[in-house]
């Protein structure tokens, strides 16, 4: 597989340098991402039970 080099910016911090910057910031976006899908999730989950589940009482 050929890997193509990603162009860098004229006048800009070398590229290495960049990496490395974008790497400390930590993956606050995926956290974030995945904090909304888990919430979504127990939200349905919750809806399910309220909503559907309880009003149709105890199953005999």
């Amino acid at each position: 597989m050929i890997e193509t080099p990603v162009p860098e910016i004229p006048g800009g911090p070398p590229q290495d340098k960049r990496v490395d910057e974008i790497v400390q910031r930590g993956p606050g976006g995926a956290l974030a991402l995945a904090g909304i899908a888990t919430a979504i999730v127990f939200a349905l989950w919750f809806l399910f039970y309220f909503v559907i589940f309880l009003p149709r009482g105890i199953i005999q």
